[in-house]
């Protein structure tokens, strides 16, 4: 799965060196289908400082420094040195051993008025653009409010809930928890109590501006927040998952969970096939309720325990011994033997049943969309239902054989017992005197017995 999450990384950054960065487009584009993590958040919410402490390095336009200038530089020749903002987007890769592999969208800040130099259209203009990367049902929302105000008026929860309304892909990140009102705490919404999303709310404590100006680097930055959160007594009980560093672990495995989402949504619509609420489950009762019970009745269980097999079993019990009274062994072995003739519809009926349920694989596989924008996972997740389903067919097999075989264990005689009072009535008058003289004395052997 690390493998796949890389895969798709390498592939986000070949699709931006060809211009493929989820534009509007009549076509549905390759960016468009690969999962992304896009980060969102309103001016001053910190943003920026939340991303820097993911990556664990100063790299936003905030100084002279080389790299930060860089991002400066591009995005001047993109908008013409103005307060513009621009849909292309500017790629920037960070090596080292010290970071998550992962790939994250810095989206512009949403504003709410337009500053100087800035077209009236602005404030729409941004919320267009970040509305149209984070509508895309592939897209994870990294969703930053500050905790120093209300979350009801958290740019990011408003423009994420208008288009994650039950909030199955918005992750909450609180920041400035440190600068809150004395008396005052966000435990209601880091529990999820106050806004509920799929993905646990995380709190962190970036650095600010004079600790910037201080030069403050992120290892003093993240130790100091890991002491925040083990010495405040309101979040000593959430300290495990506070911080920036529990967030980039989190971050690093946002891919896989929008994957396995993918893999959840293929296994509900097998689910539904087999408990009706799709076409196919209908088949494996068909197989227990119809099948099974014909294909015992066509066993031919009266030759098999027919009174010439009787005869015979009786006449070698003893060998040349006089017979006292029925050999009870030799009828264990004549009806073992006829027990063991069901093992063959058991087994066919395993394989029927595990039959149905690899066309109800492909069928499931054809009702996921999903599965059809990553042929790669699709050929994956097709192996590892076809290999749990053979595994379970012979699981299936051993445990389907195991009850024939207990049932060949304990042995009943109401068979036998029924033989002696066929027989009062007359027998069979096509037979010799002696023929029915012996069959008489077997019956009567059944009855001292039986």
């Amino acid at each position: 799965m690390e493998n796949l999450i890389s895969l798709v990384n390498k592939i986000q950054r070949a699709c931006t060196a060809l211009g493929d960065h989820g534009e509007a487009s009549a076509l549905p584009t390759l960016w468009d289908s690969l999962p992304a993590i896009a980060v969102v958040g309103g001016q001053s919410s910190g943003k920026s400082s939340v991303l820097e402490s993911i990556v664990g390095k100063d790299f936003l336009p905030r100084g002279s420094a080389a790299v930060r200038k860089e991002i400066q530089d591009e995005t001047d020749r993109e908008t013409g040195q103005t307060k513009q903002i621009s849909s292309a987007p500017i790629h920037l890769s960070i090596y080292s051993p010290n970071v998550v592999n992962l790939t994250l969208v810095d989206l512009p800040g949403l504003t709410k008025v337009a500053v100087e130099g800035q077209p009236d259209t602005i404030v729409q203009d941004i919320e267009n653009m970040v509305r149209s990367y984070i509508e895309k049902p592939n897209c994870i929302i990294l969703a930053i409010s500050p905790a120093n105000q209300d979350l009801a008026t958290s740019d990011a929860i408003k423009i994420s809930r208008e288009v994650d309304p039950a909030g199955e892909r918005t992750m909450g990140v609180l920041t400035k928890i440190d600068l809150m009102d004395k008396g005052t705490d966000a435990v209601d919404i880091l529990e999820g109590k106050s806004y509920r999303l799929k993905f646990p709310w995380i709190g962190v404590v970036n650095r600010s501006q004079a600790d910037i100006n201080k030069n403050v680097d992120m290892i003093a930055a993240r130790r100091r927040e890991r002491e925040y959160f083990a010495s405040t007594s309101e979040y000593k009980h959430l300290a495990q998952r506070m911080g920036s560093e529990y967030l980039a672990k989190v971050l690093s495995k946002g891919k896989l969970y929008t994957i396995m989402e993918i893999c959840r949504l293929f296994d509900q619509n097998y689910r539904e096939h087999l408990v009706g609420v799709r076409s196919g489950g209908d088949k494996v009762y068909n197989v227990f309720d119809n099948q099974l019970p014909a294909a015992l009745q066509r066993l031919q269980f009266d030759k098999q325990l027919s009174m010439e097999n009787i005869r015979k079993l009786i006449t070698e019990a003893d060998g040349y011994q006089p017979h006292l009274i029925a050999p009870e062994q030799g009828y264990r072995r004549l009806i073992e033997s006829t027990l063991v003739t069901i093992r063959g519809p058991a087994e066919a009926s395993v394989d029927a049943i595990h039959s149905i349920l690899k066309d109800l694989v492909h069928k499931a596989m054809n009702e996921t969309p999903e599965l059809k924008q990553y042929p790669a996972l699709r050929t994956e997740v097709g192996n590892a239902a076809m290999e749990s389903l053979e595994r379970m067919r012979e699981q299936s097999k051993k445990a389907t054989l195991q009850l024939v075989d207990m049932e060949c264990c304990y042995l009943t005689v109401d068979f036998f017992r029924k033989l002696p009072q066929e027989a009062d009535k007359g027998g069979n008058p096509s037979q010799s005197i002696f023929d029915r003289y012996n069959e008489a004395y077997l019956r009567r052997i059944g009855r001292t017995d039986l």
